[in-house]
């Protein structure tokens, strides 16, 4: 929970969650648009700040790519998904004159722009930001955690992949979020198997138990599998909202479930 410390629109979020991983390609804002819109789903009004610069996808994925930022006398407002403003969004997507656009910034003005996210978006008031971040443990990673340290942060999500590639930077991550004080909520195996749209039935493709393991090793919670789901990249893809319209995959219960744990763990920070 936000403190008296914290730039002026934290201090209405209750809890703010970070989406990590030391590996790119393992499916951090997948994850992170799935715990918000569960967050949602759930009853809670939720943010959902994408700070990945290079690679914005969070618009698309919630179809507002085509979507602009407006400010009021308060700050940037969020682009919000739904009627009922309980998601809002906000993404360098939304400033890039073209989509095509690549951001060429050096370290610095990167800095600058996600510290002014953190500052200037005008929330109105969460339960929960989420926060998707890009790869590694580079100058974005130190940004937001300076930013957002007097919040009370409630911890990170780290995301992998089964393979001991993925498995080894993401266990920098962790070395990461206890260098900087961040707590760790859980470890994420993503594309852990593949969910066969038809018959259900999940297959491991890759290998399986690396996140699993990692969490053992780490003395840190194992919040579950995401096995891989052709409707989920369909949906993604589409900006459309996989948990409604496939509430009864394996994929969306395993998301509920995580959710579920996250919940509890930030409610026990209270």
């Amino acid at each position: 929970m936000a403190e008296e410390g914290a730039p002026n629109h934290l201090r209405n979020v209750k809890h703010i969650i970070l989406i990590l991983s030391g590996k790119g390609g393992v499916g951090k804002s997948t994850v992170a648009s799935q715990v918000a819109i569960a967050l949602q789903k759930m009853g809670k009004k939720v943010g959902l700040l994408d700070v990945d610069l290079c690679g914005p996808s969070i618009p698309r994925m919630f179809g507002v790519e085509t979507h602009d930022v407006h400010q009021c006398s308060d700050g940037w407002v969020p682009v919000y998904v739904n009627d009922d403003q309980t998601l809002g969004i906000m993404s360098i997507g939304f400033l890039l004159t073209k989509k095509s656009d690549p951001v060429i910034w050096r370290g610095p003005k990167k800095n600058a722009m996600i510290k002014q996210f953190l500052s200037d978006v005008f929330w109105q008031g969460l339960d929960y930001l989420v926060i998707d971040t890009p790869p590694g443990t580079s100058d974005e990673h130190i940004s937001v955690v300076e930013s957002i340290r007097d919040c009370n942060p409630d911890g990170a999500v780290l995301v992998t992949t089964p393979q001991a590639v993925a498995v080894g930077d993401v266990r920098r991550e962790l070395t990461f979020c206890r260098k900087t004080g961040i707590p760790v909520l859980g470890i994420i195996e993503n594309m852990s198997g593949f969910a066969c749209p038809n018959c259900q039935e999940c297959t491991n493709v890759f290998s399986k138990g690396g996140g699993q393991a990692l969490a053992e090793y780490a003395h840190v919670p194992f919040l579950g599998c995401l096995p891989l789901d052709p409707n989920l990249t369909r949906c993604l893809e589409s900006g459309l909202r996989f948990l409604d319209m496939f509430e009864q995959s394996p994929v969306a219960h395993q998301v509920t479930a995580i959710v579920q744990r996250l919940v509890e763990q930030c409610a026990s920070k209270e």
